[in-house]
């Protein structure tokens, strides 16, 4: 899972920002009480996210062309997972007591017809003394094969209430990336023509673990809170795992499709582009930790808030059948 398309697994909220809202009492501007005020906001920054998910959190890829291309060329898999996430750290003074939730992770498509993502991430939050609020975060994405093409629409409930419609395209060019905004509210935004969507985000990822490089830094843009969210990355890759290192108990374990396919620890920082700016601040919004398999499987989520951490265990795992180019 990665970020962008709904990381995962996708998190796009500041947890800095969070600990200013929640102190300040959080103002929401939908005529909440203070309590109810802050109580929205954790729930909101922690999980209104695209891709944390989750995701960012989760990996999809295209084949690799040019240079970047090893003897063979990176394959994705069809695949359906849902990762069971719990709170494993606090640190700080955070008002996290627990999490719970079901990250649903279902990626499509081909090579020639581009990849889609079906992504849902249920959380509830406990902030302690039973205040207890579920965030709903659903979205769809699609992403030319070619990296020059991105789709996004994503719907976040908070306590059942729809608090956040995005929906949007955006285009790559020689020059620039622009961007088409539908919602929240029709705008043309022009980006940086180095910007890099998610699935190429994770292309230069395995092809970069391939290589047996360890580090990848560029700007990433997912459509994130409003649509007009851009991310600097740092992107860190451990050694290579075997096929026969490191057990483990999760869905992956016996599946014989992965019996021979090694696989890569990989930590994704996330940066607020604006904020970095302002600031010169390099602490990241967020960071996603997970085992990338190389045919794109993802496992081992770590999803890093700042003030807290909660984990992603795949408990079920169902790879399809790949459809072939015409």
């Amino acid at each position: 899972m990665v970020a962008g398309g709904e990381q995962g697994p996708y998190l796009r909220r500041n947890s800095n920002d969070l600990k200013k809202r929640t102190c300040a009492g959080g103002a929401t501007g939908r005529g909440d009480s203070v309590g109810e005020q802050s109580e929205r906001t954790i729930v909101d920054h922690a999980f209104a996210s695209r891709g944390a998910a989750i995701a960012l959190i989760l990996a999809f890829f295209a084949p690799v062309s040019g240079a970047a291309a090893q003897d063979t060329p990176i394959v994705l898999v069809p695949h359906r997972a849902l990762y069971d996430l719990t709170l494993t750290k606090t640190r700080g003074n955070s008002q996290v007591a627990g999490v719970r939730g079901r990250i649903l992770y279902d990626f499509g498509g081909n090579a020639c017809e581009g990849y889609s993502l079906e992504f849902r991430q249920v959380s509830e939050l406990d902030s302690g003394e039973g205040k207890v609020s579920t965030s709903d975060l659903r979205s769809t994405t699609w992403e030319g094969a070619d990296a020059k093409s991105f789709k996004f629409t994503s719907q976040n409930f908070i306590d059942e209430s729809l608090v956040d419609t995005v929906d949007g395209r955006a285009e790559h060019s020689a020059t620039e990336t622009a961007v088409d905004l539908s919602k929240p509210e029709q705008k043309n935004l022009d980006l940086d023509a180095k910007v890099v969507f998610p699935t190429e985000h994770m292309v230069r990822a395995i092809a970069a673990a391939r290589a047996g490089k360890t580090i990848l830094d560029f700007p990433v843009y997912d459509g994130s809170e409003t649509g007009e969210k851009v991310f600097d990355t740092l992107t860190v890759i451990g050694h290579k795992i075997t096929p026969n290192e490191r057990g483990h108990d999760d869905a992956a374990a016996n599946e014989a499709k992965l019996a021979k396919v090694p696989r890569w620890p990989v930590t994704i920082s996330y940066f607020d582009k604006s904020k970095n700016k302002e600031t010169s601040e390099q602490t990241p919004a967020y960071a996603i930790g997970f085992e990338l398999y190389e045919n794109g499987i993802s496992r081992a989520l770590s999803l890093d808030y700042n003030d807290f951490v909660v984990t992603g265990k795949l408990t079920s795992l169902d790879i399809k059948e790949a459809k072939p180019c015409p």
